[in-house]
């Protein structure tokens, strides 16, 4: 496909002259476009187990580097830039490792042509893989300039330097630049496992916060997101569905269909329908007058019954995550508690959008997905075209972690695109539908049954978590409305557990801590009664939120403090860094004790416990009047192990924390029998600016030459947890269901002390 002239310059680069990356094997390129990744794909190949991160899946360094003669570095990576700042911290890294000026290097994100495959960009792992090839990957290749440089010189390789400026230079003072020497030397190489990195102290790049390349375009109002992309002669589609996932319209008025504007054609198959023309307001204009006729629930009804009653009615696999049986003193008390979260929204603030183009019988996919290959396969099931036939490129969405509805609106764009060869389609979904029909973070509940002996020392734990699958990413044209809707439909995919360490709903159910006869169950409920997948940090939002609330629960009923319970109960010297750095930090010794609707709470997790260390503490002031919890103050200290930009690490946590905290005492997901009701911000409210806390600090526990640890879904459950836990130190009572609303707190303080819910 030739390179749309006034496509914005960002996505004009991803498709210029050069787009298949030089040195691609036939087998490596069939690998790419058959193998998935992350969770909920089907994981690439590991060809090389012995290299660094995804350097194990795809070992070509020209599949991650390409120098050109004339010094371009053009590094590709398979991750998307989701708004975590991923894009600076990988130039970041590959401009250390290669010894050039960030400036040197143009990053080409997820696209099916060009990057290799990794899958989905998800669970906090684009450092822990990405980054780390890229850093091998770039040691790699300035490795093979040197030695080049070296044998073309006739000198020793110890001799050769690299200068910081893309330039090589010899001990005799002849030197070459990085374009020169690579125009005589094949990258078509597997890497090298364990090759030098250089030393931290010697960085010139990592470790240090260089401003984020994606924000001036957001603040600007500048060319951003895959909702700005405008390419000739494109047109504007709606598609037209009921209100809410499990509907469908029965019947579609005549005359409606009569009153359309004239420049307004109907793209239908069977139970599928979208409307284009060339004004976006015409388009929405016709999917109004569609979409009122009247509309049947085609699933069963939607559950009623609390979270707790709805899971617990359906059938559940057993699956023991922990089973330890250790002697220990016998228990002088014990504590029982069950914790609730309801289903949620993403929130995105952006309605899912995607532009789709089918020219020469290729299908070319703009979309804000989190699964890039993936929907590469999607479109090519539904559409019945070879994988080779479809091109999916990644383009920023306006907010999202987990998956919303950016996989249905490519495979919406796509279809309707195929009926209308030629034309680029943007296909953008309404508020009302984001909200209707995108996957809900799935409902969970818990039960917690701990003890203590008579030194204080935990001896029993429990925990039971029930939940259903949190990754449903569609993987085939099954796994889209799109797919259910066309004839002949496909059928949509089973689903199924992620394992640990990994999980799912059963994500950080098996605490850091050291404790005695741990049991640990993950009751899984295959039976979906709402459309649910992944939600930023999956279970580890109720899992870390229960076993912490549980430890200031058995502080309390102990007399001991919360950070000495913790402590007492931690080996991992770098976990009792962290909450030691949170609680000097926070001063958290002098704090202000609770009562008088004051107080402080703290929380820990290491995420996945192979992913980030994050310990936070809270304090906040409740409103007697309205039950509003105001966030006075909020610490964090994050050990990512090697920091590549420390700001853009302050970005996640503070992200996290502001959403965890929406999500903790504002949001639930609402529905009657037959639809959802949460259409819009008034029915589904999150946290405004005035909601946002007074004062927040993260602090970074930096650990040079360490292997990089997935900061972005940190801090949501240690979040949730403080805000809990400062809840009850403040009214001395404690709320253990989510949201931890206005209603609820005043409901709270209106029954008699001591009381918990």
């Amino acid at each position: 496909m030739s390179t749309p002239q006034n496509l914005p310059f960002r996505r004009r680069s991803l498709l210029a002259a050069g787009a298949l990356v030089v040195g691609f094997s036939l087998l490596q390129r069939a690998r790419s476009q058959l193998a998935g990744g992350g969770e909920g794909s089907a994981a690439p190949e590991v060809i090389a187990p012995d290299l660094a991160g995804d350097l194990k899946r795809t070992p070509l360094l020209d599949a991650w580097i390409r120098i050109d003669s004339d010094g371009k570095i053009t590094v590709f990576t398979g991750k998307a830039e989701l708004g975590q700042g991923i894009r600076t911290a990988l130039i970041q890294v590959a401009a250390e490792e290669l010894d050039v000026m960030p400036a040197h290097i143009a990053l080409v994100t997820a696209d099916t042509a060009r990057t290799p495959n990794e899958g989905l960009t998800a669970g906090s792992h684009s450092m822990q893989d990405s980054g780390t090839a890229i850093q091998n990957a770039s040691a790699n290749v300035r490795m093979l300039l040197t030695r080049a440089a070296a044998t073309q010189w006739g000198v020793s390789e110890a001799s050769v330097q690299t200068t910081g400026d893309g330039r090589l230079l010899s001990s005799d003072g002849r030197s070459a630049g990085y374009g020169e020497v690579a125009a005589r030397l094949s990258m078509h190489v597997s890497a090298l496992a364990n090759v030098p990195l250089r030393e931290p102290a010697r960085f010139r790049t990592m470790g240090k916060s260089l401003p984020r390349v994606d924000i001036p375009a957001k603040l600007s109002g500048g060319v951003a997101y895959v909702h700005d992309i405008r390419l000739p002669g494109m047109l504007h589609a709606r598609v037209v569905r009921g209100p809410s996932y499990g509907t469908r319209l029965t019947q579609v008025d005549a005359a409606a269909l009569a009153r359309l504007p004239t420049d307004v054609k109907v793209v239908r198959n069977a139970g599928f329908m979208a409307v284009v023309s060339e004004s976006e307001w015409s388009a929405i204009i016709a999917m109004r007058q569609l979409q009122a006729g009247r509309f049947m629930r085609t699933a069963p009804p939607l559950p009623l019954t609390t979270v707790t009653q709805t899971l617990k009615s359906l059938p559940s696999r057993n699956i023991v995550i922990l089973d330890t049986n250790d002697r220990t003193a016998p228990a002088t008390r014990t504590i029982k508690a069950s914790y609730v979260r309801p289903w949620l929204h993403h929130g995105s603030i952006g309605p899912s959008c995607a532009v789709a183009l089918f020219k020469d019988d290729v299908m070319t996919v703009w979309s804000h997905s989190q699964g890039i290959f993936d929907v590469r396969r999607v479109v090519a099931d539904l559409l019945d075209l070879p994988l080779n036939k479809v091109h999916a490129i990644h383009a920023e969405g306006a907010g999202c972690y987990g998956q919303n509805g950016a996989d249905d609106a490519a495979a919406d764009a796509a279809l309707i695109a195929r009926a209308v060869p030629g034309r680029p389609i943007r296909l953008q979904w309404m508020r009302e539908q984001e909200q209707g029909w995108e996957p809900l973070g799935p409902g969970m509940f818990t039960e917690l049954e701990a003890s203590l002996d008579a030194d204080n020392r935990i001896v029993a734990w429990r925990h039971d978590v029930w939940s259903n699958p949190h990754n449903n990413r569609p993987v085939g044209a099954g796994g889209v409305i799109a797919g259910q809707e066309v004839s002949p439909s496909f059928p949509m995919p089973e689903g199924k557990p992620i394992p640990m360490p990994e999980g799912d709903g059963s994500r950080n159910s098996n605490p850091l801590y050291a404790l005695a006869n741990m049991k640990v169950n993950y009751h899984f409920i295959k039976d979906m009664p709402l459309r649910v997948s992944a939600l930023r940090s999956l279970g580890a939002h109720l899992n870390v939120f229960s076993i912490e609330c549980m430890f200031d629960e058995l502080a309390k009923a102990a007399g001991v403090d919360p950070l000495t319970l913790r402590l007492a109960h931690m080996k991992d010297e770098r976990a009792r860094t962290v909450m030691q750095t949170v609680a000097q930090r926070f001063d958290w010794s002098k704090r202000p004790r609770g009562g008088a609707l004051k107080g402080c709470g703290m929380a820990f997790a290491r995420y996945k416990n192979i992913g980030a260390y994050c310990a936070i503490a809270m304090e906040v002031e409740v409103e007697q009047e309205t039950g509003r919890i105001a966030v006075r103050r909020v610490v964090s200290a994050v050990d990512s192990g090697q920091a590549v930009n420390p700001d853009g690490i302050r970005n996640q946590i503070e992200g996290a924390i502001v959403q965890s905290l929406s999500w903790t005492t504002a949001e639930q997901a609402t529905f009657d029998s037959t639809h959802r009701s949460s259409f819009d911000w008034s029915a589904y409210p999150i946290h405004r600016f005035s909601d946002v806390p007074h004062s927040i600090e993260v602090h970074i526990v930096d650990r040079p030459g360490l292997p990089f640890l997935g900061t972005a879904e940190a801090g949501q459950g240690p979040a949730a947890a403080a805000l809990a836990n400062a809840l009850a130190d403040a009214t001395g009572q404690r709320l253990r269901e989510m949201p931890l609303s206005p209603q609820r707190v005043k409901l709270m303080l209106g029954a008699s002390p001591g009381s918990a819910s």
